[in-house]
C-alpha cells in the first residue's frame, strides 16, 4: 500500500474523532487521523496539570496581551493563564461576525476533549420524536432504541459517573458508582423534591470522572483541574482513552499540524477518493487516498471542510445538494438561573474537589405541563462554602489564619439553566471568500441568533431557578440573567444534518452525505435537533454506530 494509501481517513482528533479511529483500527482498517493543530502528549504534555495558583505569574488570571490576542475567548470564562495554551489564538484564526457569535476553539491533537465540561447525558426518546411531532425542521432519521446500545457501550469504555434514577426524561445509562452530594446539596434535594411531590429531581450531575481504575486510567483524585489535562486519566480524553486504543492497534498513524483543506471527490464513481492536507508548519499541500473518510473536525469546522470542497458539481461544497448545508446552527444558551444562602451548616465543610455539580433535569413541556414555547431546560450548579471573611482587614496574614478557623454559615447554593435552542434554517454559516487566515484560506461567516421561542424559555429558566431555591429554604435567593449569545455554550451543533430525505438534509440515518456515501459525517455538524443536555455523549454514540456501519458497508463491497 503506498504511503498516502489508508483504508479511512479521520479528520479531527476531538471526542468524534478519537472515538472514530478507536473504533476503525480495532475492526481492522488502516486509518490515518489528521489533526490541524499540534500534537500534546498524554501526562508529560500537561504542562500545568500539578501547578498551583501561585506557580502562575499572574496566579491564573488574565493579562492585558491575552486579552489584545484572544478577542473572542476573553467575551468570557475561558481566557485564562491556566489553559491558556490549550485554545486557539483568534487573532491568527479569525471569522466574520455578521451577528456575534463566540467560537471558542481548540487545535491541537484531542481537541476540545482536554477542556470539555465532561458532563455526559442520553437525549431521551421525546428529544428524537421532538421535529416529527412539532413540525420543526425535519425528523430525525433514528429513534432513541438506535442509540442505546450504542450509548451503553461508549460509556462502558469512557467511564462515566453517576445515579440511577429511573427517569424517563433522563434515561439511565452503565454507570461507575457515583459522586457523593454534599451535605447542603442533600439537604437541599430533599425538601426540593418534597415540596413538587417527586415531580422535579435533584441528581449527582453525571460526568466522565472516572470513580474506579479503569482501563490503565487511575480514578478521579478530585483535583478539579481537569481541563488542564489529567495526567492520572481521570476523565474521559482523546489522550486518555481512545486514542492509546487505537494505537494499540498498530493500525493508527497520528499526522498534527495537517489543515484538510478538501475532500477529494470522483464524480464518476460518486464518491469521495480522499483529501486534500495543506501542512501547517511548511504550507506544503499532500493529498491522502482512502475508502472512507470521517470528517470529525467539530461542527463548524467540518461544515467549513465540505464547503470548501467544492466542484464543478457541487459548486456550493459537498452536501450541499439540498440547500442545507451550513443551515441550522445551533448551541444551548444559559447564563442565567438564581442563587442565594443556606443556613444551618456552620460545623460541616467538604472533602476535596469534585469535579462535577448536581443536576436537575428537564421538567417544562413533558407529560402534562404546557407552556408557551417549545422544548425545555435542565439545570447544572452545586453548593459549596466560601471562607466566610467579609472584613477586610482580616484577609491577610495571622487575623486571616484565625478567622478561616472558626466555623462559618457562609453557604451557598446556586443553579443555572441550559436550554434547547430550536434548529432554524436562516441561523447559518457561509463562507467568506473575502476574508482570508494566515494560510490563506477563507473563513466562516457566522448569522446566528437566539429567537422568541429562547427568549420565552429564559423568563421561565430564570423565575422556576428562583422558585425552586425558595422552594428548599435557601435565603437570600437572587435571579439573575447574565446575557447570553449563541456559541458561548460551546455545544455548536447542526449544519450538516441528519434526516431521512437527500432533499432536506445533508446526511443519511448512517450519518453518511447523501452525494458521496464513503463521507460520514459524525460530530455535532450532523445533530438535527439539540435537546437540552450536553452533546458529546451522544457524539460519542453516534460515531461508533457510523463506525460499525460503515465497516459493514465496506466489508460487503457497498463502499
Amino acid at each position: 500500500m503506498p504511503d498516502n494509501q489508508y483504508d479511512a481517513i479521520v479528520i479531527g482528533s476531538g471526542i468524534s474523532g478519537g472515538w472514530a479511529a478507536k473504533e476503525l483500527t480495532e475492526k481492522g482498517l488502516k486509518v490515518i487521523m489528521l489533526e490541524r493543530g499540534r500534537n500534546i502528549e498524554h501526562i508529560k504534555g500537561y504542562v500545568n496539570a500539578m501547578k498551583e495558583s501561585w506557580e502562575f505569574p499572574h496566579r491564573g488570571s488574565r493579562t492585558q496581551q491575552m486579552i489584545k490576542d484572544y478577542p473572542v475567548l476573553k467575551r468570557d470564562y475561558p481566557l485564562n493563564e491556566t489553559v491558556l495554551d490549550y485554545w486557539c489564538k483568534d487573532s491568527e484564526h479569525p471569522y466574520t461576525e455578521v451577528k456575534r457569535f463566540d467560537w471558542y476553539r481548540g487545535y491541537h491533537v484531542g481537541g476540545r476533549s482536554l477542556m470539555w465540561g465532561r458532563q455526559s447525558y442520553r437525549f431521551n426518546k421525546w428529544d428524537f420524536e421532538a421535529n416529527a411531532r412539532e413540525g420543526i425542521a425535519v425528523d430525525w432519521p433514528i429513534r432513541y432504541d438506535d442509540l442505546a446500545p450504542w450509548y451503553s457501550y461508549v460509556e462502558r469504555f469512557a467511564g462515566i459517573q453517576g445515579s440511577k434514577e429511573g427517569l424517563e426524561v433522563l434515561p439511565d445509562g452503565e454507570f461507575m458508582p457515583a459522586m457523593d452530594l454534599n451535605c447542603v446539596e442533600k439537604e437541599v434535594k430533599k425538601r426540593m423534591e418534597a415540596h413538587y411531590k417527586g415531580s422535579r429531581h435533584l441528581i449527582i450531575g453525571r460526568s466522565a470522572n472516572i470513580t474506579q481504575p479503569h482501563y490503565a486510567r487511575t480514578n478521579c483524585q478530585y483535583r478539579n483541574r481537569c481541563w488542564r489535562g489529567c495526567p492520572f486519566g481521570g476523565y474521559f480524553s482523546t489522550q486518555s482513552s481512545t486514542l492509546p486504543a487505537a494505537m494499540n492497534t498498530g493500525k493508527l498513524t497520528l499526522r498534527p499540524f495537517s489543515i484538510v483543506t478538501k475532500i477529494l471527490y470522483d464524480k464518476d464513481k460518486k464518491k469521495a477518493t480522499g483529501v486534500e492536507v495543506l501542512d501547517a508548519e511548511t504550507n506544503k499541500t499532500y493529498e491522502y487516498k482512502a475508502k472512507i473518510v470521517f470528517v470529525c473536525a467539530s461542527a463548524l469546522n467540518s461544515t467549513w471542510i465540505l464547503m470548501n470542497s467544492a466542484t464543478d458539481i457541487w459548486p456550493d461544497g459537498l452536501g450541499s445538494s439540498s440547500g442545507e448545508l451550513g443551515h441550522n446552527v445551533m448551541d444551548h444558551h444559559f447564563r442565567c438561573g438564581a442563587s442565594g444562602t443556606v443556613e444551618g451548616f456552620s460545623d460541616k465543610y467538604v472533602y476535596g474537589r469534585r469535579p462535577t455539580g448536581i443536576y436537575i433535569p428537564r421538567f417544562r413541556n413533558i407529560y402534562n405541563d404546557k407552556r408557551d414555547y417549545l422544548r425545555g431546560f435542565g439545570y447544572q450548579g452545586g453548593a459549596g462554602r466560601g471562607r466566610g471573611v467579609e472584613v477586610a482587614e482580616l484577609t491577610i496574614g495571622a487575623d486571616l489564619k484565625e478567622a478561616l478557623s472558626v466555623p462559618s454559615d457562609n453557604w451557598g447554593f446556586g443553579i443555572t439553566a441550559f436550554g434547547e435552542m430550536l434548529p432554524y434554517h436562516e441561523n447559518k454559516v457561509t463562507l467568506d471568500k473575502d476574508k482570508k487566515d494566515k494560510w490563506g484560506l477563507p473563513v466562516l461567516s457566522f448569522d446566528v441568533e437566539i429567537k422568541e421561542n429562547e427568549k420565552k424559555m429564559r423568563i421561565d429558566m430564570i423565575n422556576d431557578a428562583k422558585e425552586m431555591l425558595e422552594a428548599a429554604g435557601v435565603k437570600n435567593v437572587k435571579a439573575n440573567d447574565w446575557g447570553y449569545h449563541v456559541g458561548m455554550g460551546i455545544h455548536e451543533m447542526g449544519t450538516a444534518r441528519m434526516g431521512r430525505d437527500p432533499k432536506t438534509s445533508v446526511l443519511n440515518g448512517n450519518n453518511q452525505v447523501w452525494d458521496a456515501m464513503n463521507v460520514f459525517v459524525t460530530d455535532g455538524a450532523c445533530m438535527t435537533s439539540a435537546s437540552c443536555v450536553n452533546p458529546s455523549l451522544t457524539y460519542m454514540a453516534i460515531t461508533a454506530r457510523a463506525a460499525d456501519i460503515a465497516v459493514n458497508e465496506l466489508k460487503k463491497g457497498k463502499l
